[in-house]
């Protein structure tokens, strides 16, 4: 019988020296350790079901810098969209290439076809979770505070979305002190939340301010992630005082740098002067983007 393939579809599955050794590659990536073609003859199937820019651009450019090749595959082009059972879709492109990435809505999506498939599967981003995207996150907050991101103290404001469900997971495993300000009906995964819990300091506070106090990192998102359009006037009305400004970030470390995972919304989430100021991060963590992508492919398929 073949061995398994080892998937990553959240943090919260794989071991704490694991993660670090992908943010370790990840540096090693990002310093051009990898100037060869490690990938050289492997195929990677890129499953869209979103929309996406930065998953996208980062994972098919990332395959190409290694030596390999990546296939864009939407709901238009793909039999999945008309129909074809995730298990079917798995099983055939298991045949075909050497691994999928799959963005998409339902995260049981992604653990059918991660079972399903005789490859490895990464998890490009679902409705509960964004895996890659928090350690792109992590990486930059290691870059700026040093290799440990145990030390780091993390506020997440806003929606209790897939960024900070994944947030948690990432408490979770390195036990970082984590603060999250979310309007009491827009919270995080109960059950992510609970797990976080037993392994790290993890809060759900009242207001913006006592989530930013003393944080290393200040982090949201966008009030309506994909698929909630239809809910933006509500959320506009519910999220009004989860806004990052300068009050908020005033009351984090000095040192303290924002992030967002993009697109962003200048005057909803976050004002205009946090997030092209001089405390912003979010360029360098769009670029980090590539780094980590393309450090678990070279693991996972290399």
């Amino acid at each position: 019988m073949a061995p398994q393939p080892r998937h990553f579809l959240d943090l919260a599955s794989h071991e704490t020296a694991y993660l670090r050794h992908l943010l370790e590659l990840t540096g090693r990536m990002k310093a051009g350790e990898f100037a060869g073609r490690p990938l050289e003859g492997r195929t990677l199937a890129m499953i869209f079901r979103k929309s996406s820019t930065r998953t996208r651009v980062s994972t098919e450019a990332g395959m190409a810098q290694l030596g390999g090749h990546a296939l864009m595959i939407s709901d238009r082009e793909s039999q999945m969209g008309r129909g074809e059972t995730v298990a079917d879709t798995a099983r055939v492109l298991s045949r075909y290439v050497d691994g999928i990435l799959i963005r998409t809505f339902g995260h049981d999506e992604v653990v059918e076809l991660a079972r399903e498939a005789s490859i490895p599967v990464i998890n490009g981003l679902t409705d509960l979770l964004h895996p890659c995207q928090v350690m792109a996150d992590l990486f930059t907050g290691v870059e700026e505070f040093g290799d440990d991101p145990a030390a780091l103290r993390v506020a997440w404001i806003g929606d209790g979305n897939n960024m900070a469900n994944s947030w948690l997971n990432a408490a979770y495993r390195f036990g970082f002190p984590l603060r999250l300000a979310c309007p009491p009906e827009y919270g995080p995964d109960p059950e992510i939340l609970k797990r976080a819990r037993s392994a790290a300091d993890v809060q759900l506070v009242p207001s913006p301010a006592e989530a930013a106090e003393s944080a290393h990192i200040v982090t949201t998102d966008v009030w309506a992630s994909m698929g909630q359009e239809d809910e933006q006037r509500a959320r506009a009305m519910a999220f009004a005082d989860y806004r990052v400004d300068e009050a908020v970030m005033k009351r984090a470390d000095p040192s303290a740098i924002f992030l967002h995972c993009l697109p962003a919304h200048r005057g909803e989430e976050v004002t205009a002067g946090v997030i092209d100021g001089p405390r912003s991060r979010v360029f360098d963590e769009a670029e980090n983007r590539l780094h980590v992508i393309k450090a678990i492919l070279l693991d996972l398929i290399g």
